[in-house]
């Protein structure tokens, strides 16, 4: 009998992490970290505003809803990106009277069947006073939690139509190709941002 003893550590057990949700934490860091390095300077964003502005312009019937609102928040470019598990993350601006006011993030998750990244812009329109108001005097709004966001979505080959938008909060969703449906905005949250 041998009286020697084990110079190794009882094993400890180990925790079998799948690989596929340490490679989406991973992008999800990724993504949100890489947009907060590059975060937009305000004269950025600005520029980037009006050009979103332009082209949401060009979606047949969306010249209507611009006279309407009180206030508009504009998020240029809203990257999304994951693998079972997302986030997303974009930077625009709060415009009032054609000026804008303050610079806002907008970030979310998610959680179901998603694979791959994509980039959105998202326009948010504040049609009375007191909803305009409360989201200023917010220090971040959540959607779903602080308000409601009434999603324009038309489907394919219909014009919008502002005669029954009865909503203090309209959203709009788009792309390269015009707006963009079956999407929500429930979950994201509105930050203020100092520049």
């Amino acid at each position: 009998m041998s009286s020697h003893a084990s110079t190794h550590p009882a094993s400890t057990p180990r925790i079998a992490v799948p690989i596929w949700l340490s490679l989406c934490v991973a992008l999800i860091a990724l993504l949100l970290f890489a947009t907060q390095a590059h975060a937009a300077s305000a004269a950025e964003i600005d520029r980037e505003v009006n050009q979103t502005l332009k082209t949401f312009q060009k979606i047949e019937g969306a010249k209507a809803y611009l006279p309407i609102a009180k206030g508009m928040l504009v998020f240029p470019k809203v990257y999304k990106a994951g693998i079972g598990i997302g986030g997303e993350y974009g930077e625009g601006a709060l415009r009032v009277g054609g000026k804008t006011v303050g610079y806002y993030s907008t970030a979310a998750a998610s959680i179901g069947f998603q694979l791959g990244a994509q980039a959105k812009s998202i326009i948010v329109l504040f049609t009375n006073e007191s909803a305009l108001e409360k989201f200023r005097s917010s220090e971040g709004w959540k959607v779903g939690v602080d308000g409601s966001v009434a999603l324009v979505d038309i489907g394919a080959g219909k014009a919008l139509d502002t005669t029954n938008i009865k909503d203090p909060v309209i959203g709009f969703i788009f792309g390269q190709k015009g707006l963009m449906y079956n999407l929500t905005l429930e979950g994201a949250k509105f930050t203020k941002l100092d520049k």
